[in-house]
This record gives structure tokens, C-alpha cells and sequence, in this order.
């Protein structure tokens, strides 16, 4: 019964902004191709101290991060933050180390026990 109800809530819920997959594809597409078509504009504008062709590798990066998700509403909520993330970075709302974060090193983890901190210098 109650598996039932789950379903029945599930195919009730309201697209975002697409349909179907296809659609959200052709969304997804439409954002990867304005991003890409900005970026020249963007290192220009910003003085990035990358070439376009590593802004274009890290573009894509962003995006195969999130070539799993299958949902259509999270995939809608992901174009919709790519658009707004777009718009700020076009109308120069952003600061150039907000953009400079997306090739920031991954944080080593904190030392563990007195030794590793001592060596480290945290002690």
C-alpha cells in the first residue's frame, strides 16, 4: 500500500523546466555552448592567468562531474545554478579569485596524532 502511495507521488511531481531527457539535454548542451563561447571574453575580462584552451579543459571537467545524474529536476536545478553562475561571471559580478577557486589544489587532510602535527608545524 504504502509502496503504492510512493510511486503514485513520484509521477506527480512537476518538471522544473523539462519534460523529458531529451530536453534536458538540449538544456544542458545550450549552457556548455554559451559557457564556451564566453570564455575568451572571460580570461580577457577577469586577466585569468590561464589559456583558454585550460579554462576550456576545466569547463569541461565542471561538467563531466555531473554526467551521472539522471534525474531531470536535479539536472534542470543544475542548469538553472550554471546559468546564474554564468550571468554573474559575464556581468563581472565575481572577482577573479572566485573564479580562480575552480583550479584551487585539493586540501590535504589535517595531521593526525602529536608527531605528524609536531613535523608539520601545527604544534
Amino acid at each position: 500500500m504504502a509502496s503504492k502511495l510512493a510511486r503514485a507521488g513520484v509521477r506527480q511531481v512537476k518538471p522544473i523546466l523539462s519534460v523529458d531527457h531529451g530536453e534536458a539535454r538540449q538544456r544542458v548542451l545550450n549552457l556548455y555552448k554559451a559557457w564556451y563561447r564566453q570564455l575568451p571574453y572571460i580570461v580577457m575580462d577577469y586577466d585569468l592567468p590561464k589559456s583558454k584552451e585550460e579554462c576550456r579543459a576545466k569547463l569541461r571537467e565542471e561538467f563531466m562531474k555531473h554526467h551521472h545524474v539522471q534525474d531531470i529536476r536535479v539536472i534542470d536545478m543544475l542548469v538553472i545554478k550554471g546559468q546564474m553562475e554564468l550571468k554573474e561571471t559575464v556581468e563581472i559580478w565575481k572577482q577573479k579569485h572566485g573564479l580562480m577557486a575552480y583550479w584551487k589544489d585539493t586540501v590535504e587532510p589535517k595531521p593526525q596524532g602529536f608527531l605528524n602535527k609536531f613535523l608539520d608545524g601545527h604544534e
